[in-house]
């Protein structure tokens, strides 16, 4: 399993620009460049799952610490 490294937040703000762009693609699908609005599925898992992968590599974490 991933770490848990996006605090609640961080969580909540990925969750809604996902959704956002999300949204943006299904009311504007005729535009040249409509489909970049997918890419508001990376936010939008990783604020699902608590955890991204970017941030493991660099070594961040907005989770509180444990004490």
């Amino acid at each position: 399993m991933l770490k848990k490294n996006v605090g609640s937040i961080d969580r909540a703000l990925r969750i809604l620009f996902g959704l956002a762009l999300l949204a943006g693609f299904a009311l504007n699908r005729e535009g040249a460049y409509s489909w970049l609005y997918l890419i508001g599925i990376i936010p939008l898992v990783t604020g699902l799952m608590s955890s991204c992968p970017l941030y493991s590599i660099l070594g961040l974490s907005t989770c509180p610490l444990k004490k």
